[in-house]
């Protein structure tokens, strides 16, 4: 690791710089925060104005931070503490791995003492964020859970025999169930939230996931002060192909001649629209209420935001170098059945080449 080149970085997600330990309970906030969110690396030593400072005795201050790590951290944390020279200056470089806990600070305890990383700064865990980090815990995703009080009928069966009328495969029981549409609860097959996501019928979906859409919309000028154009799609499979059509006519169209032809030239490239479409259905946060997708054209840009944080675990840089972490186990089992998501973690790359 070069710490010459972390000393210089500003503190991040995965990063923070702390004087002394003078005061413990921020320093293990951030170590909670870490082992909850995506890792991290916490550096003391380095004051608020970028000085390095060192710590004094720093054998010392190593066991006591090990100490109050111990016996204030549960369940029990194990990061990599180390003692480092800079600049003729000791300091200590704690190194803290991304597990499934939930990490809370004892005195607090695990439902109040739950602190996650968001940007530089360390949060308390809300309710949402707890059940998150319980189904992280339990190896499970949102939308594979039961929607109790749900059944087969509840879900569109033409919609499901349109999607996968290519496939040569008999949408039954036994197949939605094998895809994660039907789980198994209680006695019976109820639909899961996943399955009623994609494919539930309009009154249960609006009764259960009334902000599982997309809504779409064109601005006058950079801001959204004013609208021009504006509509909202409740089929969220269906918009993979509505959504750049409402694109196509509120952005540019230019011409190129190419020996006897003419080629248009849409503004923003067909594929790379797709490829974030289907990334924001796939990795949303389903589970935050009062969320959807928002697709919104600006005289300079079009911006599609997915809710949520990334998935716990997962860093921008990650995402950037093409690792590819499901949040939505049975959205993205059946979008990539349904031919709609070919490889995992390729999206970015191929959307940067496109634009570019």
């Amino acid at each position: 690791m070069d710490i010459l080149r972390l000393l210089s970085l500003p503190e991040g997600k995965t990063l923070e710089f702390k004087r002394d330990l003078s005061s413990p309970k921020p320093v293990l906030r951030t170590l909670v925060a870490f082992a909850n969110t995506a890792g991290g690396t916490l550096i003391i030593g380095k004051a608020d104005d970028g000085a390095v400072v060192g710590v004094g005795d720093v054998l010392a201050e190593e066991e006591r931070l090990a100490s109050l790590i111990s016996d204030s951290i549960a369940p029990a944390m194990m990061p990599e503490i180390e003692a480092i020279t800079v600049e003729g200056k000791s300091l200590l470089l704690v190194r803290v791995a991304h597990w499934p806990g939930p990490f809370y600070l004892k005195e607090m305890g695990p439902v109040d003492g739950v602190y996650v990383r968001l940007g530089s700064t360390n949060r308390k865990a809300d309710a949402a964020m707890l059940d998150e980090l319980g189904r992280l815990h339990s190896n499970s995703a949102f939308d594979q859970l039961p929607c109790a009080g749900t059944s087969q009928a509840d879900l569109d069966m033409l919609a499901v025999r349109r999607w996968f009328a290519d496939k040569n495969r008999i949408m039954d029981a036994a197949t939605l169930e094998s895809l994660g549409v039907l789980v198994r609860h209680g006695s019976g097959r109820v639909a899961s939230n996943g399955g009623l996501i994609l494919f539930g019928n309009a009154e249960v979906q609006q009764r259960c996931f009334p902000d599982a859409r997309i809504s779409c919309a064109r601005f006058r000028g950079s801001d959204k002060s004013e609208f021009i154009d504006r509509q909202e799609m409740g089929n969220l499979l269906d918009a993979v192909a509505d959504v750049p059509k409402f694109i196509a006519r509120n952005t540019r169209l230019a011409s190129r001649i190419a020996g006897m032809q003419r080629q248009d030239i849409p503004e923003y490239p067909a594929i790379a629209i797709r490829e974030v479409l289907v990334n924001a259905l796939a990795h949303a946060d389903y589970a935050c209420a009062g969320m959807r997708i928002f697709v919104s054209i600006f005289s300079d840009r079009l911006e599609i935001q997915s809710p949520g944080m990334f998935p716990f675990g997962m860093t921008l840089d990650d995402f950037m170098a093409g690792v590819s972490r499901i949040r939505n186990r049975v959205i993205c089992r059946v979008l990539h059945e349904a031919g709609l998501m070919e490889q995992w973690g390729s999206g970015y790359q191929r959307i940067v080449h496109l634009c570019q």
